[in-house]
């Protein structure tokens, strides 16, 4: 089964669309930054999380559903990888953030860093050439991991002989395992370097598993989308059914609950131990307004996507169910713009209009690119051997 007429379509117009959002973005950016130059790569570096969260967090979905089984997999499975094949432009839209190191991070200033104890045992790790390696093996795991998981895919549509497609089943489970390892360790690491090191003495031991949460969600949040748009028409209409969506709504749900788990988890181990170096990461984002922010995270992102995903008919509607999904990929932006902090000053929270120009003008080049490698295949994986216990989901 190819692509219908009737989705090319829809995808090349809303292709169109986002290239030309994106470089609409991308110069009024580049026109805010002439005037802003301090606020520029802060707003980029929020900008790239969220999109590399998306495309992360896509490549860890896959891995897992690739161990774990499961009808809900086989629908959003190509919106998955052709997410996660978006690494090698995300790796490409990293290099700009290599321009801005000694605006995003004080620590590349060694005169800033005299005179405190804390930040001078750091200087083994916090340096650029050590920051610039650990960055390039990022995306080298990130890339490869990509690249073997949905080359073999591709190889999966390509052949018909069952002993292949067998071998090729057990070599996904033999990756995504230590897969999901790796993902884990570079995730722990990078959200170390990008984001802690902005405020290099503030320390917390959870922020790389809140970030792992955060990209989950986020790209899971966006499959929904994607799969519920698509669904309108075939071949993805032939197939999915409500049974589908609902087992969609609640993992969904699962992750609205485990971003919420980890976020509240970091607040209170912090805020319990009440040391300056670390509770001050919060008290700068809980005035000033940032504590509007702060409670829009916890009913927007938490509450009510919590309380309408407990709703069977809901999670059975793909129109509802989307409309859920779109309103957790926004606030998972004022999310990050609240965590990275748009602190010009340093003293106090701070929002800047290019933190939202900077996410469109990324995001519709990335959206581009994504919806390029979505044309590229069927949009089932008809060769997959749980294509057909996946199809009879919820018609028996």
């Amino acid at each position: 089964m190819t692509l219908e007429e009737e989705s090319r379509v829809q995808l090349e117009r809303v292709q169109r669309l986002s290239l030309i959002a994106g470089i609409a973005g991308i110069v009024i950016l580049a026109i805010g930054g002439f005037f802003f130059p301090g606020q520029l790569f802060r707003s980029y570096l929020i900008g790239f999380l969220m999109w590399l969260g998306i495309s992360l967090g896509s490549l860890a979905i896959l891995m897992m559903q690739y161990l774990t089984g499961g009808a809900w997999g086989i629908l959003i499975r190509r919106t998955l990888e052709s997410a996660a094949r978006t690494l090698p432009l995300l790796a490409i839209m990293f290099i700009p953030l290599l321009f801005g190191l000694r605006s995003l991070y004080i620590w590349t200033h060694p005169g800033e860093l005299s005179g405190s104890e804390a930040l001078e045992n750091k200087r083994l790790y916090l340096n650029i050439p050590f920051f610039l390696v650990r960055a390039v093996g990022y995306f080298a795991i990130w890339i490869t991991l990509s690249r073997l998981i949905t080359g073999w895919s591709f190889e999966q549509d390509r052949t018909t002989d069952p002993d292949r497609l067998n071998w090729l089943g057990a070599r996904f489970q033999r990756l995504s395992g230590p897969g999901l390892v790796l993902y884990a360790l570079t995730i722990l690491f990078c959200s170390t370097d990008w984001i802690m090191s902005i405020e290099p003495e503030w320390r917390t031991t959870i922020l790389g598993i809140l970030v792992m949460g955060g990209q989950g969600l986020g790209a899971f949040a966006f499959a929904i989308l994607v799969t519920a748009l698509l669904s309108k028409r075939k071949p993805i209409s032939a197939v999915a059914t409500p049974d589908h969506f609902h087992d969609l709504g609640n993992l969904l749900l699962s992750f609205v609950m485990l971003w919420a788990y980890f976020a509240f988890s970091q607040f209170l181990i912090i805020w319990s131990g009440d040391l300056p170096e670390e509770s001050a990461w919060y008290m700068r984002r809980l005035q000033n307004g940032g504590e509007w922010i702060a409670r829009s995270l916890i009913i927007f992102q938490f509450a009510l996507p919590f309380s309408l995903l407990l709703s069977r008919e809901n999670k059975r509607n793909p129109h509802r169910l989307a409309m859920v999904a779109g309103l957790v990929i926004f606030m998972r932006l004022i999310d990050l713009i609240w965590m990275v902090g748009s602190e010009i000053d340093r003293e106090k929270f701070y929002f800047h209009w290019m933190d939202l120009v900077a996410p469109i003008g990324l995001g519709g080049i990335w959206l581009a690119y994504f919806i390029k490698q979505l044309k590229e295949r069927p949009l089932l994986p008809l060769r997959d051997p749980a294509f057909r216990e996946a199809v009879t989901h919820g018609r028996e």
